[in-house]
This record gives structure tokens, sequence and C-alpha cells, in this order.
């Protein structure tokens, strides 16, 4: 009789803490681990020639023939268009014909000059005559100077006509057709030289100076142009250049990249995103999954030792595809709740299932191919 009370005792006591034993739900969790990665930046780009100019016009007249077309490839010192000439080839003959007759008038009055030295030393006339015929001579041969300063200028004005490529490029588009009357800086196309480009970025203060490391180390090459349609041009770039001032106004700073263009598929006005590869070295890193946000502030719930879940204040310092590099609130000890985070709250016993962070970093790997292929 005894033996049978204490039996019927112990079985209600026994599936009590068992049932408390069932209620805990089973739950992943896994490890912050340390470890060096390796990410990327994107910065919009505004693309630039190497050069970039206007072709204008520098005389007034009509558009004669137009030796190129739009979209052309043209070579320094080549022919583009060719301006009506007549006006100026008159104007050079008129300066070429009064610098003649300044040279005879200089001439003319050198003879007298040397008439008035014999008159002088034979006292025929006074030396005031020998003075003024010296300063006749000088006033033509300042005549001379003029004429062939209109000679000059007409000359240069002819050139002018024919109108050149000042560098090896590509042709734009040509508004004036063949008869348009174009005046002194008249815009007839646009020439670029685009066997490089330039692209222009900004960063914030604080990655400024992250950046001077990464400007002085040979690995400033490892940046990439990310274009329009989202692909990778085919060259790699590097950082040149970074302007002198900070803007008050955004915080930030002007940077400049260089990328080579062998096949000319980067235009001008062009835009692209510039992606910079960082390093970080030592760093703690968790997967976004286990995180949630609560007034701008990040959280995670962790496990104890008695697998009691607490809620636990991070500071992310940066966030990766899939992950977080944590720069404050945790450890590689601490155990965090990996999957079901909208089912727990702070108290709540768990089973862990412990999953390792190269699992979960597997996965993370899989799902970003599986996005690109997408």
């Amino acid at each position: 009789m005894y033996l049978s009370v204490c039996a019927a005792l112990l079985i209600p006591a026994c599936s009590s803490e068992k049932e408390i034993t069932d209620n805990r739900e089973k739950y992943p969790v896994t490890n912050p681990v340390v470890m060096d990665t390796v990410y990327t930046n994107d910065y919009v780009a505004d693309i630039h020639s190497l050069q970039h100019v206007e072709i204008r016009t520098r005389v007034k007249g009509y558009i004669e023939k137009i030796h190129v077309d739009e979209g052309e490839i043209v070579k320094d010192g080549q022919i583009l268009f060719s301006l009506s000439s007549q006006k100026y080839e008159i104007d050079l003959l008129q300066a070429k014909a009064m610098l003649k007759s300044a040279f005879a008038d200089a001439k003319a009055a050198e003879l007298d000059l040397q008439n008035v030295k014999m008159l002088v030393e034979k006292n025929i006339v006074s030396k005031t005559e020998l003075k003024r015929a010296r300063s006749k001579l000088d006033a033509l041969h300042a005549k001379v100077n003029e004429a062939k300063s209109y000679v000059a200028s007409a000359e240069l004005n002819l050139s002018y006509t024919a109108i050149r490529a000042p560098f090896n490029g590509i042709i734009d588009r040509i508004p004036n057709k063949v008869g348009s009357l174009v005046d002194e800086g008249t815009l007839l196309t646009t020439l670029s030289d685009n066997k490089e480009v330039f692209a222009y970025f900004n960063v914030s203060e604080k990655e400024y100076l992250d950046f001077t490391t990464l400007i002085d180390s040979e690995k400033k090459n490892d940046v990439t142009l990310v274009l329009a349609n989202n692909q990778i041009h085919s060259s790699n770039g590097c950082i040149e250049t970074v302007a002198g001032t900070i803007d008050k106004d955004t915080g930030n700073i002007a940077f400049r990249a260089c990328f080579p263009n062998p096949d000319l598929l980067l235009k001008h006005g062009s835009s692209g995103k510039v992606r910079v590869i960082r390093e970080e070295k030592n760093a703690l890193i968790i997967p976004q999954k286990a995180t949630f946000e609560i007034q701008d502030k990040v959280y995670v719930f962790t496990v104890d030792s008695s697998n009691t879940v607490k809620m636990k204040s991070i500071v992310p310092k940066l966030r990766i595809p899939h992950l977080y590099v944590i720069e404050s609130g945790l450890s590689s000890h601490d155990r965090i709740v990996y999957e079901g985070i909208q089912l727990v709250k702070e108290g709540d016993k768990i089973i862990p299932e412990v999953i390792s962070m190269k699992q979960i970093l597997a996965q993370s790997k899989e799902q970003t191919m599986l996005m690109v292929k997408n």
C-alpha cells in the first residue's frame, strides 16, 4: 500500500517535469567568428574623357566642306572643317603688298640718309637734316614691322579657315552643315580622347582617412568600374588624385580614378560606380539574419549558460552581403539565436542547436551566387 501511494505521488511530478522540458523550443544558435574579410564599397561616379574640348571657329565664314563624320576617329592635325577662305586670301595679298611698299620706302630712306651724310661731311647741309633723315628712316622701319604684323595676322586668319584636330580623338555631333554661315566662336563639334577616362567620385571624411592607406599601397589598383548596366569594366583602374579641400556643406572630398579604355566603350559624360575593394583584419562577424532593430538600434538574442534568452544591443561597424562586422557588444564566446528571432523573447528558455558560422557562410555564399544568376 505504501509503495502504491509513493508511486502515485511520483508519477504526476515526473510528468510535470517532462512537460516543462517538452515546452522548450529548439532554436539554431551560432557563435560570432573572428576572421579576415574582404568587402567592397561603391561610389557613384561621373566619367570624363582624358581630353574633351569644344571645336569652335576662330574666324567668320561659310562652311565649305566637312571632312569627317560624327563618331569618326581622327588623328592629331587632321583637317575637320574648311571655311570659305577667299576673303582671307585677299587680306593676305593686301598685307604682303603693304609690306613690300614699306620695304621700298625704307630702302629709299636709307639711300637718302647716305646722301645727307655726304652733304653734312661737305658742310653743304646742317646736322639737323641728318637727324631728320634718321628719324624718317626709323619711322619707315616701324612701318615695315607694322606691315609684317599685318602679314602674320592675315596668314593666321587664313590658317583658321582649315580647322584641325588638336589631338587624337572621336568626333561628337556636328550641328552645322555645309553652307552654314558661322561667326567667330561658333561651336562646330566636340572632340574626345577616350583612350583613358577619369571617374570622379566623392567620399566622406572618415572614408578619406581610411583611403590614405589604400592609396599609398600597391592595392590601389584594385579599383573597378561598375557600368550603368551593372557590368564590370574590363580594365581595373587606380586612384590618382584627391581634392585639396573637404566640402563644408556635404563633408565629402572628391577623388579621381583613372581607367584604361582600350575598346573605347566608355564615353565622356557616362555614369557608373567606382568599386573599391577593402580588407578588414580580425573582423568579428555575425549573420544579419540574427539581428533586429528597435528605434534605430541593432539587437541580437544571446543565449547564456542556462540556455536563457537575453536581448543585447550591438554596434555594427559595416554591412557586407548577409553579414555584419561588429564593432562592439559581442565577443566570439557569445552564443546568439540565428533563426526564429521573431518567435523568442527576453527570458525564454530554449534548446540550442549549434550551427557553425562556417556553415552559415557557405549558405550565404550560395545565396549570393543565386542572386547574381537571377
